[in-house]
């Protein structure tokens, strides 16, 4: 077949590079922005003058009913066109004849392409921001049921001070908050049309690129027509912001992953979000969240990808750029199955509280507490410190914890210690005394859980 772009070669290429050269196989899904960006081309060619407004509306009306009958299935995309662009002109030209051809005025398929996978990813933003949106949502909604559940804090994975599930959970939720600034963010510098760059230095027609850029939602235009055929910085950082994205989900993955196991049995995860063994029949797999942390690796990847592809192109426009839209589908395409199967295994997810806690006295996390109440007696610090070891040793020595130690054992050590230590080495009443805003009390919980409600429901 030969190429709309024939002449001054005859247009006829090999099957093989046909092949390797065509995007159409993974360009096709920006069917609907390639459509709708040329009914605004259209309008404004018409606007300018620069074709009739019966020439106008007949290509108009031609992308209306091809966008309308791919949407329907009646019609089918071409796979052995080069790329949809190709495609829908192609198509366009056949219906309504030669007028079909003027579409194709005062613009390239450099400046078509750059506008098509900006309106595409403006699309994905707002996807992928709902789908976080609902996991923050199934995050804030555990932490408030399991707000003054107490569990042992780490560092180094060694436990060291209680806190509450609330409040480990409210630390996903508020990354993930980031993430959706992130998002938006990224959004604002995407969201400027380079339509009208033409190739690479503009064109000779009088156009009104403002018309086309605030018809088709944009809040404004490249104001370089060689960096807006080449730039593709907005790919990179939302790759880059995916990327963080799943950072946060992996690492919370990877805690799931600990907790369900039976040397945590901290959670229980739903068995609609597990699997089971060929051959073990006693195993129940937290397959999801190793899959979330697997697919990690996956973003990562597609991200250094194509900065790769981008650090040695000269201006302007370069068939490598064709490198962009696998690696930055597959990212979004990625994040967006990862979140739509993490917001419900949060939602079914179910605390074991009592072995949470038991893990927490077991970890003697409240000794600081222990010491601090000799030192507000009196004891200077040091002191008061190396008692608290002494007491955690025997405590181990004994397999008991330092709640149930009886207190002939403590006054062993000092007579400073009397009925009222028990209160101040209680772990809820530790993690009550927390009360510095955002820690880990149930009323700082409870402010963390209405700041992210309103910042996602404002």
């Amino acid at each position: 077949m030969a190429k709309m772009w024939a002449g001054v070669t005859d247009g006829k290429t090999e099957k093989i590079a046909d092949d390797f050269n065509s995007s159409i196989r993974f360009d096709c899904r920006m069917y609907r922005q390639d459509i709708t960006g040329s009914m605004a081309h259209a309008q404004m060619l018409a606007g300018q003058g620069i074709i009739t407004q019966t020439d106008a509306d007949a290509l108009i009306d031609g992308l209306s009913s091809i966008l309308d009958d791919l949407e329907s299935g009646k019609l089918a995309i071409d796979m052995e066109c080069e790329d949809i662009h190709m495609f829908v002109e192609q198509v366009l030209t056949s219906r309504i004849g030669d007028v079909g051809k003027k579409l194709h005025t005062a613009r390239s398929r450099n400046d078509q392409v750059a506008l098509d996978i900006r309106m595409y990813l403006r699309d994905e933003i707002a996807e992928i921001s709902s789908l976080t949106t609902a996991l923050i949502a199934a995050i804030t909604n555990k932490a408030e049921q399991y707000k003054d559940a107490i569990m042992p804090g780490y560092t180094h994975l060694q436990r060291a001070q209680p806190i509450t599930f609330g409040h480990q959970l409210m630390a996903y939720a508020m990354m993930l908050l980031r993430d959706v600034d992130r998002l938006a963010d990224c959004r604002k510098r995407m969201n400027v049309s380079p339509i009208g760059c033409c190739a690479l230095a503009g064109t000779t027609y009088d156009t009104d690129r403002w018309f086309e850029a605030q018809k088709l939602g944009f809040d404004g235009i490249c104001m370089n027509s060689l960096d807006g055929v080449s730039d593709r910085d907005f790919c990179a950082e939302l790759m880059s912001a995916i990327s963080i994205l799943m950072m946060h989900l992996s690492r919370f993955s990877e805690e799931i992953i600990l907790w369900s196991s039976w040397e945590f049995k901290f959670i229980e995860l739903s068995d609609a979000f597990t699997t089971g063994s060929s051959i073990m029949p006693q195993k129940k797999n937290p397959d999801m969240a190793e899959l979330v942390r697997g697919k990690t690796g996956r973003v990562y990847g597609n991200l250094m990808a194509l900065l790769t592809t981008l650090k040695g192109l000269p201006l302007a426009y370069n068939k490598d750029m064709q490198e962009d839209k696998e690696a930055v589908f597959d990212s979004c395409d990625t994040v967006k199955m990862c979140l739509q199967v993490f917001a419900p295994m949060i939602d079914a997810m179910k605390a074991n509280t009592d072995n949470m806690k038991r893990a927490a006295q077991k970890g003697f996390i409240n000794a600081t507490d222990l010491a601090d109440y000799l030192v507000k007696k009196g004891m200077p610090f040091r002191s008061a410190y190396k008692i608290s070891g002494q007491l955690v040793a025997q405590c181990i020595r004994n397999n008991t914890v330092l709640e149930e130690l009886p207190l002939e054992a403590y006054q062993a050590y000092s007579d400073l210690f009397d009925i009222d230590l028990y209160q101040q080495i209680d772990l809820l009443n530790c993690v009550e005394k927390r009360i510095s805003e955002g820690g880990t009390s149930v009323a700082s919980v409870e402010k963390q859980i209405a700041y992210v409600r309103q910042s996602i429901y404002e």
